[in-house]
């Protein structure tokens, strides 16, 4: 067909006359052109439009995926506040504990000192009676030795033999009254 149309214009040519437009080769250049043009239009825009149609939907798709990650991530710290808050209520509550316990040893502490220390006055005070007991034990002691000691100088100096055997003999007969 594009002989035919090339004949018609040559022959148009020398005949002098102008041939009509759509038997120029311009026209037909132009027409391939265009049609050409069209052609690549059309799939460079398919192409391109599913280019951008995929790049559109790993866009999204990452957008979903910063919210999703977003909204865990608000999950997570909202667990990690409630987290913090329990085991800062846990930590008072310890501690208040742990002080009522320091009070309660404090007072069992004092009341242990109290006792130990009256313990200790009541051992003092027996340890001071026994003492005395052992004091007055030895003043008895030594008043017998005194009053001995001065019976004995007495009966040595104004008692006759006669009546210092009367006194012998009368001590030795009150002794088993005196022993029971």
């Amino acid at each position: 067909m594009l002989i035919a149309i090339a004949q018609a214009a040559t022959e148009a040519a020398e005949h002098g006359a102008h041939p009509p437009f759509y038997l120029s080769a311009e026209f037909w250049v132009a027409v391939g052109f265009v049609i050409f043009v069209a052609f690549v239009g059309r799939t460079a825009y398919r192409v391109v439009t599913v280019a951008l149609d995929d790049r559109a939907n790993k866009i999204k798709q990452q957008i979903d995926e910063a919210a999703r990650l977003a909204e865990e991530a608000q999950q997570m710290l909202a667990a990690y506040e409630r987290k913090r808050r329990e085991a800062a209520e846990e930590a008072e509550s310890l501690l208040d504990q742990a002080r009522r316990q320091a009070d309660l040893l404090e007072e069992r502490a004092g009341q242990d000192l109290e006792r130990a220390l009256k313990r200790r006055e009541e051992l003092a005070m027996e340890r001071i009676a026994q003492a005395e007991q052992a004091a007055m034990g030895e003043i008895r002691a030594t008043a017998v030795e005194v009053a001995v000691e001065a019976t004995r100088r007495l009966l040595a100096t104004e008692v006759s033999p006669k009546q210092a055997n009367a006194l012998i003999d009368e001590a030795i007969a009150e002794l088993p009254k005196k022993l029971h």
